[in-house]
């Protein structure tokens, strides 16, 4: 018996090497392997930012928290003052 392929449809999975990968934002609530509400797509073009105190975000989500007038510079979490772990 021969077997010829017609067709070949393939499909790609990828996440974020997490301890927990069921983690979501604290800001958009949006998991980390999923983009955040600005962009599009999920992956290099919507990192994580991780803090001092523990806390991941998705970068622009922090950013645009850190932009506000109300976030004060502090971690939407636990309101310290946010500064990226290094």
């Amino acid at each position: 018996m021969k077997v010829k392929i017609k067709r070949w449809h393939t499909v790609g999975i990828w996440q974020w090497n997490m301890e927990d990968s069921t983690d979501v934002c604290g800001i958009c609530h949006n998991p980390f392997d999923a983009c955040c509400s600005y962009c599009k797509m999920p992956g290099d073009q919507c990192p994580l930012l991780w803090g001092k105190c523990t806390h991941c975000f998705h970068l622009h989500c922090i950013s645009k928290w850190l932009e506000t007038k109300d976030s004060e510079g502090t971690c939407p979490m636990d309101r310290q003052p946010f500064e990226a772990a290094t």
